[in-house]
């Protein structure tokens, strides 16, 4: 049996336009958070701006997809469906990467905290700008914070990724379904 709206929490073609936007709009705060405070999380030289770049694809990523959803374009939708599944697996491994990097750097993120925000020792020789400066809020949370939210909001990247890549899936799996029905129209009863 055919399921038209199998999992879906608002409507096909808008709710997937909308959710689409909301990646977008998220992986774009991400990014410029990444671009413009990575270097205080992440050591490796220049590691957070391939993750803001990252973060930066996917918002291109789904403004063409919300793109292809609004012309109701069969192509351009199956070519989302053929990219989403590279973003999604590109994301998985830049989650793995971050947290893991997290995680071995906390003694440097609690330095830099203890030193007034100033950047870790060998990343300001390395001539990595520190400007902007560190922000005071991350040092009041504490690193178990900022690392429960970076782990909470990666994940739901990720869960928000797939569901986007099952509601293009069945955006184009709809339009096979109804170019296969007969109507009045086309190869419908009228011309028989």
């Amino acid at each position: 049996m055919w399921c038209d709206n199998c999992l879906l929490v608002l409507p096909l073609r808008a709710g997937a336009i909308a959710w689409s936007i909301i990646i977008a709009l998220y992986s774009l705060g991400g990014g410029i958070f990444l671009l413009i405070y990575g270097q205080y999380f992440f050591f490796i030289n220049h590691e957070w701006q391939i993750y803001g770049g990252i973060g930066m694809g996917v918002m291109a990523i789904a403004i063409i997809t919300a793109l292809a959803l609004s012309t109701r374009s069969y192509v351009f939708a199956r070519a989302m469906q053929f990219v989403w599944p590279f973003i999604i697996v590109i994301c998985a491994v830049r989650a793995i990467l971050m947290i893991v990097e997290l995680n071995r750097g906390k003694e440097k993120i609690q330095w830099e905290c203890d030193n007034g925000g100033q950047l870790w020792l060998d990343s300001a020789a390395a001539n990595i700008s520190s400007s902007p400066a560190f922000p005071s809020e991350f040092c009041i949370v504490g690193f178990p914070t900022i690392n429960t939210a970076f782990i909470v909001s990666l994940l739901v990247d990720i869960g928000f990724q797939t569901y986007m890549f099952f509601l293009v899936w069945r955006f184009c799996a709809r339009l096979v379904h109804y170019s296969g029905m007969k109507g009045p129209f086309g190869n419908g009863y009228y011309n028989a």
